[in-house]
């Protein structure tokens, strides 16, 4: 049998390219299609296992490393012409356009979706805001978007079976495409990531320091509580959230892997104040035996238990989320059990029920 995994794009490692790293240990044979691929020697021994990607006519356009996504009224017709014909299995791994590639009536094609569009779809209005997009430029951006939305709901009748990330991105599909699917949540690396049960007097959080991830706001919420944060990250936002911090608060900047992990075993608490379709970085910290503060909406309702694992607050503003830290404080939670929780999200469990699933939509297909 022959396999294709088809990426939107590698242009830096995330949880979703971590999700096509799980999915090629199953198919190690599998050949590898994407818009462009601009890894680097180590992401590509990290991801692909030095793998050749055959990539779409994107990555021979004019300055497309830099500025790919400006082709974006390009993209369903670069994924449609990638040629997947020799291929008994797709496996399309889409948070743009992937599940959007051809494939025919003797070909099984699986996608993993890691959300519709976001900013062509639910998040439309706030990338414009977010973005600052006006004038003739938001006048473009809205046609290509109304576009691509067309595209999406057709390119979505392309799949045979969709595997969403979180509840939160089955709804989405079933709200956009009118499809159902069944949720796995994505790998992620607990084993990485050792309990501990003593904490210190302060809280984390770490993202990168862009607008959406609401760093900012978290920042104001402990400039008026007086309570001690770390705060790792870098981003368009550092200078602006640098100008207002309180001695209170530690702005980390960039922060290699092994310091974060210490900074999360030993927090009370884990921050985490964005709308997000699941949310790996807060299971990393649940793997320390570290609760959770959470934006209560969106797919971190899949990962944090409430009063067991964390807390959520649900307005994303300082006095939320003080009233939430309020009430953290007098409460008591299990290290222990809280590591536990956070086991059932790990890389064997993932690819363990990826493997299951294909070979039941095989089975059911009787193609081959």
């Amino acid at each position: 049998m022959k396999i294709a995994i088809v990426h939107d794009w590698f242009t830096e490692k995330g949880g979703a390219e971590n999700v096509v790293a799980s999915i090629l240990k199953v198919y190690p044979n599998a050949e590898f299609f994407a818009l462009v691929d601009f890894f680097d020697d180590k992401q590509r021994r990290e991801i692909l296992a030095n793998k050749k990607v055959t990539t779409s006519f994107i990555q021979r356009l004019p300055f497309a490393k830099k500025i790919f996504r400006n082709y974006l009224f390009l993209f369903p017709l670069a994924i449609e012409r990638l040629d997947l014909r020799k291929f008994d299995l797709v496996i399309s791994s889409s948070y743009a356009v992937a599940k959007g590639v051809m494939t025919g009536p003797e070909q099984l094609h699986i996608c993993y979706n890691h959300s519709p569009m976001r900013y062509a779809w639910d998040m439309y209005f706030p990338y414009l805001e977010e973005h600052q997009v006006k004038g003739l430029k938001e006048k473009f951006l809205s046609y290509v978007l109304h576009k691509i939305r067309v595209w999406d709901v057709v390119s979505s009748n392309r799949v045979d079976h969709f595997i969403s990330n979180s509840t939160l991105v089955q709804q989405r599909i079933a709200k956009y495409y009118r499809r159902e699917a069944t949720v796995i949540h994505p790998p992620v690396d607990v084993n990485n990531f050792k309990l501990c049960e003593k904490k210190k007097d302060y809280y984390f959080t770490a993202s990168r320091l862009v607008p959406y991830k609401k760093i900012k706001m978290i920042v104001e919420a402990f400039i008026e509580n007086g309570k001690a944060l770390i705060v790792s990250g870098s981003g368009s936002e550092f200078k602006t959230i640098q100008a207002i911090a309180t001695p209170n608060i530690q702005l980390l900047g960039y922060t290699e892997d092994a310091k974060m992990r210490e900074l999360m075993q030993k927090a009370k608490a884990f921050i985490f104040a964005s709308y997000e379709d699941f949310g790996i970085v807060p299971v990393e910290a649940m793997a320390c035996g570290t609760p959770v503060i959470a934006y209560g909406k969106g797919g971190i309702r899949d990962s944090v238990i409430e009063t067991q694992t964390g807390l959520f607050f649900y307005e994303q503003t300082p006095s939320s989320l003080n009233d939430a830290i309020e009430k953290f404080e007098t409460m008591t939670f299990n290290p222990k059990q809280i590591a536990k929780h956070a086991q059932q999200f790990s890389i064997q469990r993932f690819e363990e029920e990826i493997e299951l699933f294909v070979k039941k939509k095989i089975r059911e297909s009787n193609l081959f």
